[in-house]
């Protein structure tokens, strides 16, 4: 072997046993400083455990202290409770104790009162039964001094007391009824006069016939045609009768319509003054006179609503108006007479406190149904209660409307105020005509329901049917009863008859003494 290998193996085993002996010693080194650790682990170990020890009973003693004090505390408290419960006993034993007292005293009370109220009662059965005994000695001495029985004296003095009530209650009635009549004449006149003085316009009665001028008499015989062409194409266009007479110069219209009558009218005027007269010319003549009456129509609706202020009226609304312009009721303008209970309408609601243009706009419009009372089923007034409900007027001012002829009871100052307002413009003299058949038919009925009622001997209507003048049988119907019986009367007219105005019922009750000295 070499020697440098040789020396290498030398320096391998020494740098081996070398490192083995520093192995060696690290070991021992690691393990003695391990057994101090471990020594010194134990020694800590040792003093926690020892000062855990002593802590724990440390606390132990606090908590023994700590329950004894609590035991004590709970000790007292119980005891305190109970010593008060036991003092609350006593007194609740007190105050029964005292209760039962007085309860013993009431009941001695009582019982002395229930003694002494079983005499009194004795007593008073006693004194009944005597005065039982007085009052029947006595009826029966009053039975033979009076001569009556006890039922007949009950009969006679009811008899005596209902002629004495009757008396009064006709005589309060009367004082009553004067008194708020004077009153309220007084105040409705004022009312009244002041809406007729500021709306006193001029009544004029329509009729329903037009005269239209004519040129010279030879334009009859034109206007006829040529077998009666003309006027045949005239009636058919327009619905309307001619008449031609001998009345010089001069055709007349005649038609119920009032729309009919004025487009007849129109186209005749502007045909007499074209001169050409054929039927072609006629119908279209015909035609733009209708144009003509329909813009007048809606002209005159808006001229009642700018005179009357009343505003936001539905447009179809507004034309129904404009026809009142041809419309008549007893020949008064319907639309006139609308205008004039509007202006009234207004004038008493400002007097009354009522809104002022509610009431001119249910007067404006009461009579709206007799636009087209000819066209549709049902009086005007159930067509203008459908129209103002259709168009969305107010309830106020349908209610008005259904109640201004009293076909509905009124509810509201406003029904009221448009009632008498229609009734004001109606009855103004001069306004109206009546049919005389219609006159003489009302005028029969006010005498023929007078004359049912009890007591009436004969009744006469006159002043135009203004008052009823009945004739009581004095036998029959008493002084007082009379009263009584005119209020009757007028109900009864009120609420079955229809007239203009209002009607007086005068009684007139005459006793007459005849004797002959022979």
């Amino acid at each position: 072997m070499p020697d440098s290998v040789l020396f290498w193996v030398i320096s391998v085993v020494i740098i081996i046993g070398l490192a083995a002996a520093g192995a060696i010693l690290i070991t021992r080194e690691l393990r003695r400083r391990d057994a101090a650790e471990i020594a010194k682990a134990n020694e800590d170990a040792t003093t926690i455990m020892n000062k855990a020890i002593k802590d724990a009973e440390a606390k132990k003693r606090e908590a023994l202290l700590e329950a004894k004090e609590e035991i004590h505390k709970n000790r007292s408290d119980y005891e305190r409770e109970v010593k008060d419960r036991s003092a609350e006993l006593t007194r609740q034993e007190n105050r029964l104790r005292q209760k039962e007292e007085a309860l013993d005293k009431k009941n001695d009370s009582l019982d002395k009162k229930n003694e002494t109220l079983s005499q009194k009662l004795a007593a008073a059965d006693a004194e009944r039964e005597e005065t039982t005994r007085l009052k029947r000695d006595q009826l029966e001495t009053l039975e033979r001094i009076s001569g009556y029985t006890t039922e007949e004296a009950k009969a006679y003095l009811i008899s005596k007391f209902e002629s004495e009530v009757t008396h009064e209650y006709a005589q309060k009635i009367k004082d009553l009824d004067q008194r708020y009549r004077d009153e309220a004449e007084q105040k409705a006149r004022e009312y009244i006069t002041l809406a007729i003085q500021r709306v006193a316009s001029d009544q004029v009665i329509e009729a329903t016939v037009s005269v239209v001028p004519l040129p010279n008499d030879e334009m009859k015989g034109r206007i006829i045609g040529r077998e009666g062409r003309n006027i045949r194409a005239i009636e058919n266009l327009t619905g309307v009768d001619l008449i031609i007479d001998d009345t010089p110069e001069a055709i007349t219209i005649s038609s119920f319509e009032p729309v009919r009558r004025e487009v007849a009218r129109l186209a005749l005027e502007k045909l007499i003054l074209d001169g050409r007269i054929h039927p072609a010319r006629i119908e279209e003549t015909v035609q733009k006179a209708q144009r003509e009456v329909d813009a007048t129509i809606k002209a005159e609706g808006e001229r009642a609503t700018f005179e009357t202020r009343v505003h936001g009226l539905n447009p179809e609304i507004i034309k129904l108006l404009g026809r009142m312009r041809y419309r008549t009721s007893y020949g008064q303008n319907v639309l006139a007479h609308s205008i004039e209970v509007s202006h009234i309408s207004g004038l008493l609601a400002s007097e009354l406190g009522v809104d002022v243009m509610t009431a001119k706009r249910a007067g404006l419009l009461h009579d709206i149904g007799k636009a087209v009372d000819h066209e549709v089923e049902g009086t005007h007034v159930q067509i203008g209660v459908e129209l103002a409900k259709k168009y969305k007027e107010n309830e106020n001012i349908v209610h008005a409307i259904e109640a201004h002829h009293g076909d509905v009871e009124p509810h509201s100052l406003l029904a009221f105020i448009v009632q008498a307002a229609d009734t004001i413009s109606a009855a103004r003299p001069g306004a109206r005509r009546e049919n005389i058949e219609n006159y003489v038919k009302r005028l029969e009925l006010l005498e023929e329901l007078t004359n049912s009622f009890k007591g009436v001997e004969s009744s006469f209507a006159i002043q135009a049917g203004r008052e009823v003048r009945i004739m009581i049988k004095p036998e029959l119907i008493s002084e007082d009863e009379m009263i009584l019986l005119a209020r009757e009367i007028a109900k009864k007219i009120e609420s079955e008859l229809q007239y203009p105005g209002q009607i007086k019922v005068n009684l007139i009750r005459e006793t007459k003494a005849i004797e002959y000295a022979k």
